[in-house]
């Protein structure tokens, strides 16, 4: 029986990750994070603009882009569905400590380990930039390099900040790379650690994340909805959502077919922009007393840079795994049937 070790297992994924596991009962699966989680340590995969996730302040702990009456950053967090599939099944370890990561490796002969641990305070990492490196990068390179040492694979969790946003069709994982964030760099540098130490790997970069589980955009969108009567939300930053369970499937499609190494893309399919997304919000559900307005980018300015384009091209993903990916609106509409 192979065993998957999930790291970041209290984050949005790593919570997706765990319904997963309940279907396929063929594997041994082990959880894990740092629990109780530090500030800023994180779990979860790809920062959407909105505060934190599990463990706090991830995933992305950066403001949303979104106003009240004002373009002010809109703060706090909402729980809203289930914060957690199973704490109790989640262990202790620390991936930035690497004797730890080899020893954990080893005594439980992972097999494979899917990575959904990550900084993704986007504007915070500006000025922690040490720390964002060493969970973003280090980290992933002591996990690769421990499952390397037996012979198994990595599964490792990237982002669309590795481009710059300056271009007008989707990326392909072929494209050159241009982070404009402490962020985007740490996360390319994850990519690069991980490949050198186990060039089997699998690396899937993602874009704007929500579930269920944890804070997010789309929580946070549902309580401003709810709270203010005007809402002011960014409309010239184009991308796609991704619904956590949607790239759990994902995830669990490479693992059952067998993993394939390289750069993949996953989101959903469809674009839309930050505005767009939250009259979706609202719409679906049935929230109509807040009047949602277009900002520009320059009226809500943040310490770090943001993609003002960064739909993925997933082409790659789906020939590679045969997957037929959720257009973002319907998986919008099942994520929302559970958190209402």
């Amino acid at each position: 029986m192979k065993t998957i070790l999930v790291t970041g297992a209290c984050g949005q994924l790593g919570n997706e990750m765990q319904l997963q596991a309940r279907l396929h009962p063929e594997y041994l699966w082990l959880f894990t994070d740092v629990v109780p989680a530090p500030v800023p340590a994180a779990s979860a995969s790809s920062p959407s603009p909105a505060p934190g996730s599990s463990p706090s302040p991830a995933p992305g702990s950066s403001p949303s882009p979104a106003s009240g009456s004002s373009p002010s950053p809109a703060s706090g967090s909402v729980d809203g569905g289930s914060s957690a599939v199973s704490s109790s099944a989640v262990s202790s370890l620390d991936i930035t400590d690497s004797a730890a990561v080899l020893s954990f490796v080893e005594e439980h002969s992972v097999d494979l380990i899917v990575n959904c641990a990550a900084y993704t305070a986007v504007d915070r990492a500006e000025s922690d930039a040490d720390r964002a490196a060493l969970l973003n990068a280090t980290a992933p390179g002591y996990l690769a390099a421990a499952i390397q040492g037996r012979g198994g694979q990595l599964v490792q969790i990237s982002t669309d900040y590795v481009f710059d946003g300056t271009a007008h069709t989707p990326y392909t994982e072929d494209l050159p790379t241009c982070p404009n964030s402490v962020y985007g760099r740490t996360k390319l540098a994850g990519e690069q650690a991980v490949l050198a130490a186990n060039p089997s790997a699998l690396i899937i970069r993602t874009a704007w994340l929500y579930s269920r589980f944890g804070n997010n955009f789309v929580k946070t969108m549902l309580r401003l909805g709810r709270e203010k009567t005007e809402l002011g939300v960014i409309f010239d930053q184009i991308g796609t959502p991704t619904y956590a369970r949607d790239l759990a499937a994902a995830i669990m499609a490479a693992i059952t077919q067998g993993v394939q190494p390289g750069v993949y893309h996953f989101s959903n399919e469809g674009v839309c922009s930050w505005y767009d997304f939250t009259k979706a919000i609202h719409r679906l559900a049935g929230i109509t007393t807040c009047h949602v307005r277009p900002l520009h980018t320059t009226e809500y300015p943040t310490p770090a840079a943001r993609p003002h384009y960064s739909v993925l091209d997933k082409t790659k993903i789906k020939q590679t795994y045969h997957l037929e990916i959720p257009y973002w609106e319907d998986s919008l509409r099942d994520c929302l049937q559970e958190l209402l």
